[in-house]
């Protein structure tokens, strides 16, 4: 780790750094199964660290952190390690549902600087096993339309005409068309409760970022040119279509980016990056194996056996296709959707949505 760089944590509004673990002479399936985590925070004597709900007891303070069951044996550790180190650090209690039970992990102890602290902990535990966890929803902006969907079938039916001959290019790599879409980012949700919680996000952002950035007017992109995602034209794994900048382009980019920041307070979303990249991919190699793959995804952090995806040759589709124009698209709606699957209209399985002007 580079300690002039070490890893950020966002928790709500705060910042933590992430400290490496020590290296133990564990097995690697109990390395897999247990992740333990560390972090510098001054929550021990800093009581305004804490932004939820403490409660006052007869034996001093207590709190409780609704979580997924999939975490409980992250905090717990290897033959209880981690919660015990927990309990003692902090001079707490900490009681957790027993395995395949969902349910509330209360913390309490006879100090509120304990408690803090404890749940402070815990939350940079889930934060970083969350981070290694496959997404399984993402906020969406559906770029399907008629016009849109016809425009990209004739540019995928050129292209294997023209380039058919071209390393790696064939039809399973090209996007479904129902399926054209921005990604405005990815969130892991583990059960009910944070599909609710992300919902609930959702429609409070259409309040709070939507209608005052919009403030009633239609958004509407134009989409043209292509790019892909690294340096060699000769060896590449997603091209994608651009937005052109303008007016338009710069309120959807607004829109995009605080949307991020709204969903990354939540802890379920990562903000990997200061600005959302906004494109709408066409083609990308993870289809061979997977059409439900979203573009830009990065294989699950320690993760065992992932194979080197197959690029392909892109120099002659930018040479022939680079300024296609694909067309204007009012972006009507704001999906949170769901991986894997596809609804009735062949388009991500949608588990909320909201209208945009």
């Amino acid at each position: 780790m580079d300690v002039l760089r070490p890893q950020i944590i966002r928790i709500g509004d705060r910042c933590y750094r992430k400290n490496p673990t020590l290296d133990r002479d564990f097995n690697a399936l109990e390395e897999e199964e247990y992740e333990e985590s560390t972090i510098q925070c001054d929550s021990w004597n800093d009581e305004t660290c804490d932004t939820f709900n403490i409660e006052e007891t007869d034996r001093g303070y207590q709190t409780s952190v609704n979580l997924p069951s999939a975490f409980f044996k992250h905090i717990i550790g290897r033959k209880g390690e981690t919660k015990r180190r927990l309990e003692i650090e902090t001079k707490t209690q900490i009681r957790i549902p027993r395995e395949g039970v969902e349910g509330e992990i209360v913390i309490t102890g006879p100090e509120r600087k304990g408690v803090v602290s404890a749940k402070t902990r815990i939350d940079v535990i889930v934060d970083s096993v969350r981070r290694k966890e496959p997404f399984t929803h993402f906020l969406s902006l559906p770029v399907n339309s008629q016009p849109i969907r016809e425009r990209f079938l004739e540019f995928q039916e050129d292209v294997l005409r023209k380039c058919d001959s071209d390393r790696g290019i064939d039809p399973t790599i090209f996007q479904k068309p129902e399926k054209l879409h921005l990604t405005i980012g990815t969130l892991v949700l583990l059960n009910k409760h944070e599909i609710q919680q992300a919902l609930d996000t959702l429609e409070d952002c259409k309040q709070s970022l939507i209608e005052p950035i919009l403030r009633g007017e239609p958004l509407t992109v134009r989409v043209q040119g292509l790019e892909y995602m690294n340096d060699d034209p000769s060896s590449v794994d997603v091209l994608y279509a651009k937005i052109q900048a303008g007016e338009q382009a710069e309120r959807l980019q607004i829109l995009a980016d605080r949307l991020v920041d709204r969903f990354s307070t939540t802890g379920l979303m990562q903000q990997e990056y200061s600005r959302v990249k906004l494109h709408l991919t066409v083609m990308n190699t993870l289809m061979r194996r997977d059409p439900t793959s979203i573009p830009g995804e990065r294989p699950p952090e320690g993760k065992r056996g992932y194979k080197e995806r197959e690029s392909f040759d892109a120099m002659n589709v930018m040479k022939n296709f680079g300024l296609y124009d694909f067309g204007n698209y009012t972006v009507n709606s704001l999906h949170l959707s769901q991986r894997h699957g596809a609804g009735k209209d062949g388009y991500y399985v949608c588990a909320g949505s909201v209208s945009l002007p």
